[in-house]
Formats: structure tokens, C-alpha cells, sequence
């Protein structure tokens, strides 16, 4: 990677390179301070304004934000169970999002959300639902927990928990 090194393009640099030998991107070195910490991170595909693929961690699992997005960069390309893997031909039709998520908080009314401020995780037991802010046509806090519950096979009925989180997009 002769280029700057952002969020983005190292999630690009990743899946196109996972997708050319099958192997993970190493991670590079002199990063920039926002991929040197740990966080989660959820990197999001579309082709066409359609979503192709989106998968990540809302804690972090990796010694550093690159090697999280590295991680679910791939992932996203090739895991997520909604959409066939993406395949090399395709990389250059491809846009990429990254989303490196601040540490959630518990919050006690949905009166402390704002889908255009706040992601949302809703929890009940081992059922987690995670649904990312600033979502093209989510514009209610209802909306955002409807979805993140069906996500998370959580009926209404049902009490949970609920988080909510800050992100950082890359676009």
C-alpha cells in the first residue's frame, strides 16, 4: 500500500488482496493514529447503492483498528450469509464504508437515541442486535429497534437492554 493509509482504502487494499491470494493483508506499517488503538469496526460493500456486504465487531477482537478492519474487510466480501462472495471482477464497482465504533453505553429510555446521532444494540441474553447510525431511510428510534431486535430474532414482547454508540464514517 503506496498510498495514504485510511480506513477505507485499507479496507479495500485487504479484500482485494484476500480475494487475488487468499491470504490475509499483513498490516501496514506507520499508521495513522485512528487505526492504532483497538476498536470495533464494521465495514459495509455496495455495488450499484446496494448494500453487497456488510460485517463487523462492536468490540474490538484485534490488537489494533487496522488489523480489525483488515479482518472485516474480508469478512464483508466473503462471509456475509446475505450475498454471494464478492468476487475480484467486481472490486472496481465496489464502494466501501468503514465505521470504527465508540464504546457503547447503556441507556435507560429511548429518549437518550437519536438514529442520526446513535447506533443501537438491543440485548437479551446471549441475542444481540446491533444497528449502525446515519442509515438511509431509518429516520425514527423506533425503526432503528425494530430493526436491530429482528436482527436479533428478539420479539417485541420482549424487555432487552439497550446500548447505544458513536462512529466515526470513513466513506
Amino acid at each position: 500500500m503506496r498510498e495514504s493509509i485510511t480506513p477505507t482504502n485499507l479496507a479495500r487494499a485487504s479484500l482485494a488482496h484476500f480475494l487475488e491470494t487468499g491470504k490475509h493483508l499483513p498490516v501496514p506499517e506507520h499508521l495513522p493514529p485512528e487505526l492504532t488503538g483497538q476498536a470495533g469496526s464494521f465495514v459495509s460493500l455496495k455495488k450499484d447503492k446496494e448494500l453487497r456486504g456488510c460485517i463487523g465487531t462492536i468490540f474490538p477482537t484485534e490488537e489494533s483498528t487496522a488489523k480489525e478492519i483488515i479482518e472485516n474487510a474480508v469478512r464483508a466480501g466473503t462471509e456475509d450469509p446475505r450475498f454471494m462472495p464478492v468476487d475480484l471482477s467486481e472490486m472496481d464497482e465496489l464502494t466501501l464504508t468503514v465505521d470504527i465504533l465508540g464504546e457503547p453505553e447503556s441507556v435507560t429510555s429511548e429518549t437518550e437515541l437519536d438514529p442520526a446521532l446513535y447506533g443501537v444494540i438491543v440485548k437479551k441474553g446471549a441475542r444481540t442486535g446491533l444497528l449502525l447510525p446515519r442509515l438511509e431511510g431509518i429516520n425514527s428510534v423506533r425503526e432503528q429497534i425494530t430493526i436491530a431486535r429482528q436482527k436479533a430474532g428478539i420479539p417485541n414482547s420482549e424487555d432487552i437492554e439497550l446500548y447505544r454508540f458513536t462512529v466515526t464514517r470513513y466513506e
